[in-house]
């Protein structure tokens, strides 16, 4: 007669370790914050104990939402997000009182931060379980297409410094292609994971290459025609670059065939060829990378932040001892160069790698993820953030030309905060199936079994 031996192995959850590196995110922020007011005003505003009383309770809540639903959850992309999110709430503030009497921008973007912690909890609470989404393909991927073209409605979208890329809603105005990123890569993961056997059969060989089938080119050519679409109607070649490089790279992960990523990389550079012949805002672009100091009133703008960063040097001005308000645009596009010049070259490689922490910390998921969507999805989520974050910072450095995406987490505006919390819940809910234990059945001899609780994947924390 057999029995059964029930032994318990437990997986480290790493609660404890992710609320102290809250902590410290926490004081990192609001010690910044603090010392922009010292540098400024000579002493610390009345409502800051209120502001960081609200900071801390937002930081709990979302810690706490994490820790009873997604207790499994990777515990470092938090602790990263806060620590983003609180820098950019201290530059924005910083860059208010610049003015006088003193904007209000940090203040709006504490209620985006405030709107966006609510939608991550919504996600670890609500959703929980990312396999589901798998089944709204095709409804998710049109309503992604939806969002991006909305701006093209009438009486919708507004033009700003030449790209059509906003909704105005009375006094509010809104950016639908953070909301759609998020759609899209839902969907393109649960298409590539239907029709991943057919794209990945070979075609012709070229250098050593296998290129893609002809009859299966129908998925690359349609996205990249809506990612001309978007460059041409809506003259945006960052949120093209964003799209239809996220698409690729997931086909790439999806089917292991470089052919389909150089096939993809060579149609963005006709597309993005055809933007710089057809549209002056692109020419002028590419003009401010090459050669930024031929022009100084054309330039204006990518000049004064390279004198901003060199202005910091290696250790910077100090918080609110510099001069980041004559760089337009400081608090949104530009706020890379902020951080530049007040924390110098050395607090913006630390800013670089903290991103780059949130973004291995997303590639180690997909990696551990067993079931091919939940591998998908995080590893999309993953490179979109990657890809956002090196075009932005790459056209701040002159790496790149601008293409105006936002920096996230950091840049003023609420759709780009809001969004990217909810792709952290996104995240976090895959890493939480990712690392929980499950139950295995294995014998332990002939007539005797036990019953453990191991986890899937490696034993990481």
């Amino acid at each position: 007669m057999s029995s059964v031996a029930p032994v318990t192995v437990l997986p480290r959850k790493r609660r404890g370790v992710e609320l102290l590196l809250v902590a410290f995110a926490l004081a990192l922020g609001l010690g910044g914050y603090a010392m922009v007011d010292v540098n400024v005003l000579g002493a610390l505003t009345p409502r800051f104990p209120y502001l960081a009383g609200g900071c801390a309770l937002l930081a709990l809540v979302a810690h706490l939402a994490v820790r009873w639903r997604l207790p499994y959850a990777d515990p470092v992309i938090l602790p990263c997000v806060v620590l983003l999110n609180g820098l950019g709430l201290t530059m924005i503030h910083r860059i208010d009182l610049i003015n006088s009497p003193p904007s209000a921008g940090a203040r709006q973007q504490l209620i985006w931060t405030a709107l966006g912690i609510v939608m991550f909890v919504v996600v670890a609470v609500l959703l929980r379980d990312h396999r589901p989404l798998q089944g709204y393909t095709y409804t998710l991927g049109l309503a992604g297409i939806v969002l991006l073209l909305l701006p093209l409605a009438p009486g919708l979208g507004t033009a700003k410094f030449g790209a059509k890329i906003w909704i105005q809603v009375g006094p509010y105005s809104f950016q639908p292609a953070e909301a759609a990123k998020v759609c899209l890569a839902i969907a393109f993961a649960a298409y590539l994971v239907e029709k991943r056997d057919v794209l990945a059969l070979a075609g012709l060989r070229v250098l050593g290459l296998d290129l893609p089938r002809a009859r299966d080119l129908g998925p690359i050519l349609a996205m990249w025609v809506l990612s001309l679409a978007i460059l041409v109607l809506q003259r945006d070649l960052g949120t093209s670059l964003l799209f239809f490089g996220l698409f690729v790279m997931m086909l790439y992960v999806s089917t292991e065939r470089a052919g389909w990523a150089v096939l993809g990389t060579s149609l963005f550079a006709v597309g993005a060829y055809l933007g710089y012949l057809e549209f002056g805002h692109v020419r002028v672009r590419v003009g401010a990378w090459l050669h930024p100091f031929s022009d100084y009133d054309l330039y204006y703008q990518v000049i004064n932040a390279q004198f901003g960063i060199a202005w910091g040097g290696l250790l910077g001005t100090g918080l609110g001892l510099g001069r980041p308000g004559l760089t337009p645009l400081a608090r949104s596009d530009f706020i890379a160069a902020a951080i530049g010049e007040e924390l110098g070259m050395t607090g913006l490689m630390a800013v670089i790698v903290v991103y780059g922490l949130v973004v291995a910390r997303g590639l180690r998921i997909a990696l551990q993820c067993r079931e091919p969507f939940g591998k998908l999805l995080a590893a999309g989520l993953s490179f979109a953030f990657a890809l956002q974050v090196f075009a932005i910072l790459g056209g701040v450095t002159r790496l790149l030309p601008l293409t105006g995406l936002t920096t996230p987490f950091m840049s003023q505006g609420g759709s780009s905060l809001i969004c990217n919390w909810i792709v952290v819940g996104l995240l976090l809910v895959i890493s939480h199936h990712v690392r929980k234990p499950v139950v295995t059945v294995s014998p332990l001899g002939a007539d005797a079994e036990t019953t453990e609780l191991v986890r899937v994947g490696a034993r990481v924390s």
